[in-house]
């Protein structure tokens, strides 16, 4: 059996195939997902989509939204994605740099809250090139 994987967001679709299994980064932590999953739907947090296609896994940064599970199709929405293969390794790294001082400098509830959904953004980012199989 296997699972039809969509990934999507507001201006593209990011993946539109078939795979063996899914972990997914949900606000209430990770849910691994084989093909005869039960129906849910739940929110989708910033942080990794591991995609295993045989014996490979593949990876994507998600930025937040909400994923549909059931009749072994699973359907994700959301702000943006990225797959890790396509992430340039060096900008990945400066832009963590630049949110982690960004940060530092923060003032005020509304600057910290910013910095730190930019700070958690670009470690999903670069996360998604590190992931080791």
């Amino acid at each position: 059996m296997i699972l039809s994987l969509c990934v999507l967001t507001p201006n593209r679709i990011v993946w539109d195939s078939e795979v063996k299994e899914i972990i997914l980064s949900t606000n209430s932590g990770q849910i691994g997902v084989l093909p005869n999953h039960a129906p849910i739907a739940t929110a989708v947090d910033i942080g990794i989509l591991r995609i295993r296609l045989n014996d490979q896994w593949l990876t994507m940064a998600l930025m937040g939204g909400f994923a549909r599970i059931g009749n072994n199709e699973v359907t994700v929405l959301v702000n943006d994605a990225e797959k890790g293969s396509d992430i340039d390794p060096q900008e990945a790294q400066q832009t963590l740099e630049i949110a982690e001082a960004n940060l530092r400098k923060a003032e005020g509830k509304r600057q910290i809250i910013e910095a730190n959904l930019a700070l958690r953004r670009a470690r999903a980012r670069v996360e998604a090139i590190n992931v080791i199989s």
